[in-house]
């Protein structure tokens, strides 16, 4: 898709200046070198068309997962595999685990689980390996089989992402205010330090270096995580409903949007 023309300006000098943030720390997608081959795997055995069984710790980048979860249930964003299912009850729900549960001690491969009443919700990584393995596509298949066996429909929506960045001059004075405020433990290494909710509800706070204090506009702003397919869709329909681009010099990384008072959002590609 092309954004229209005649209803985005671009403004020089703005941008987020962001470092490209992983979705999970911890849970990079590794993505294979450029030297790699790139060929399909059997999504039950794990085998190569050569015939060569693959290490269940090499990780998968999206376009070698896509020709098995093309057209399912599971979605491949940044290290993880994700899917959604509706369910008529509660009871529907907590079968459904329950299924899943035994095939997973059965592959000794387990997923993460949010259950709540009418949606049940699966991520699956390999922990070990630091992304999608062979093990997250043999079990993702097997819960698609589960909650087709049970009637149960995937919700086909992406896992959603918003991180809050706050810009500033000295991230070590203002760090220890919003840690204090929002209750949450700091994650990370010295010059690299953000903010992580305990909980794992809240979203991620990150700090933006400044060299020159910015006071004509606002000096937080949101970054909100979307596939790369859906960005400039999503930037489009950002500025149907009265937003403004200011760049998109950094695109398909991220786009630097603002509301009609001037408060930004950065749409960032989750799987550029």
């Amino acid at each position: 898709m092309s954004l229209e023309q005649g209803t985005m300006r671009t403004v020089a000098g703005y941008g987020c200046a962001r470092r490209k943030r992983s979705a999970f720390r911890g849970s990079p997608n590794l993505l294979a070198p450029a030297s790699a081959k790139t060929t399909r795997l059997d999504p039950v055995h794990g085998e190569r068309e050569s015939g060569r069984v693959t290490d269940s710790r090499e990780t998968l980048t999206p376009t070698q997962t896509h020709s098995v979860l093309a057209g399912g249930d599971f979605i491949h964003l940044e290290g993880s595999l994700y899917a959604g299912y509706r369910t008529r009850t509660f009871a529907a729900g907590v079968a459904l685990v329950d299924a899943v549960a035994a095939e997973a001690d059965a592959l000794n491969h387990h997923p993460d689980v949010t259950l709540t009443f009418g949606e049940v919700g699966f991520t699956l990584s390999s922990h070990d390996a630091g992304g999608v393995t062979q093990r997250d596509l043999n079990l993702a298949l097997r819960i698609q089989q589960l909650a087709a066996a049970q009637s149960i429909e995937a919700t086909q929506l992406p896992p959603s992402r918003t991180d809050v960045a706050i810009d500033c001059s000295d991230e070590e004075a203002v760090r220890p205010f919003w840690r204090v405020g929002l209750g949450y433990l700091e994650s990370g290494q010295a010059g690299d330090i953000e903010l992580l909710d305990p909980r794992g509800t809240g979203p991620r706070v990150w700090f933006q270096h400044m060299e020159i204090q910015r006071t004509e506009r606002n000096r937080i702003h949101l970054d909100v995580y979307v596939p790369i397919a859906d960005c400039e869709q999503r930037v489009q329909d950002i500025v149907d409903v009265g937003g403004v681009l200011l760049t998109d010099e950094h695109a398909p990384d991220w786009w630097v949007l603002a509301d009609p008072e001037g408060n930004e959002l950065c749409v960032c590609s989750w799987d550029a």
